[in-house]
């Protein structure tokens, strides 16, 4: 019977050990290359930092095959970081695309031979239309690196064993200089986590970086009580807008105590309370007599993640949102969880 799978090779007998040494040895070349990366870091590096926040365009980031994908990322990685860019296929630049490119953007090329035919066309219309280009090879006298007015250079280190031929070492190298260079771009814009959110609205980073009156339910779906509501109706409130608590506010609308799920716990533990000899009926209890005084309040402009950190640190499961005193939001420790 025939194997199922798609082996073209000889294969060898699976050892786990031996699998393991070569995913080590794999992860330790890749390690080692980024280090020489590292090291060989110069004026080529910083003249493409500076190229970058020169460009009153965007940065159109190509690369074909696995470079291409590293390239996608890097455009990404630079978008979401302040710097507009895009990915251009090279392929699809000779048919058409080419017209996304204008003389005021900046185009980095990633190649490691840096004789990729589908670049010429991209180096081409740089050169006639005066476009600065920045190459990433690691061969500076090949075509791209002839035709670029900038080469960052990758050290000559070889792809990963046992193959050696497959792009691995030098796509790490590519993808890790790339972030390298949007990082330092942010650093000198003084990129703030502010203007980080502002790109990313959605997920839990931009949660994280949320304000409170950003992400809070609003004044309508707020549970309130007034301080002598009985004990029946505050309950009712409490479990009709399901955040297992109720404020209570003054005739001012100030907010002057909480009552949670878990103070009506340790209240119905006790089912009653003894007074004057005599025991006093739960019914008769108003939000007043039950609530927790001056609870933890936050400010709309304070940072979610601030006040998430001391829901956790106080162990509490909620906290209103007030302005003057009054509340008008509410953050739920859940609110956390769903980002």
């Amino acid at each position: 019977m025939s194997s199922t799978g798609s082996s073209t090779g000889n294969s060898t007998a699976f050892d786990p050990v031996k699998t393991a040494d070569v995913g080590r040895q794999v992860i330790r070349q890749e390690q080692k290359a980024l280090g020489e990366l590292a090291d060989m870091l110069d004026g080529d590096f910083s003249r493409a930092v500076e190229a970058v926040l020169a460009c009153r365009g965007r940065v159109a980031v190509t690369g074909m095959g696995k470079s291409g994908h590293v390239a996608r990322k890097i455009a990404a990685t630079l978008a979401s970081t302040g710097t507009p860019a895009y990915f251009l296929h090279p392929a699809e630049a000779g048919h058409g695309d080419l017209g996304m490119v204008t003389t005021r953007d900046l185009i980095l090329a990633l190649s490691n031979s840096g004789e990729t035919k589908e670049l010429l066309n991209v180096l081409d219309f740089a050169n006639r239309h005066n476009v600065p280009v920045v190459a990433v090879t690691s061969r500076r006298e090949s075509v791209l690196g002839r035709m670029a007015s900038i080469v960052l250079e990758l050290p000559k280190t070889g792809e990963a064993k046992p193959l050696e031929c497959a792009p691995t070492t030098t796509t790490t190298m590519s993808l890790a200089l790339g972030d390298a260079l949007a990082m330092a771009v942010l650093h000198v814009r003084g990129f703030t986590e502010e203007q980080f959110h502002e790109l990313h609205p959605h997920g839990a980073l931009g949660r994280r970086l949320a304000l409170a009156g950003e992400i809070m339910a609003p004044q309508d779906k707020l549970p309130l009580v007034a301080e002598d509501t009985p004990f029946q109706n505050f309950v009712y409130v409490m479990s009709s807008k399901g955040f297992g608590c109720t404020g209570v506010v003054d005739a001012e609308g100030r907010l002057v105590g909480i009552v949670t799920d878990g103070d009506l716990r340790r209240l119905m533990d006790t089912l009653s309370v003894a007074q004057d000899g005599k025991d006093r009926d739960l019914m008769s209890l108003k939000a007043c007599e039950v609530m927790t005084r001056d609870p933890l309040t936050a400010l709309e402009s304070e940072p979610a993640s601030r006040i998430f950190a001391t829901m956790h640190r106080k162990k509490v499961t909620c906290i209103f949102i007030v302005r003057d005193g009054k509340p008008v939001g509410l953050l739920h420790v859940h609110d956390e969880e769903k980002s």
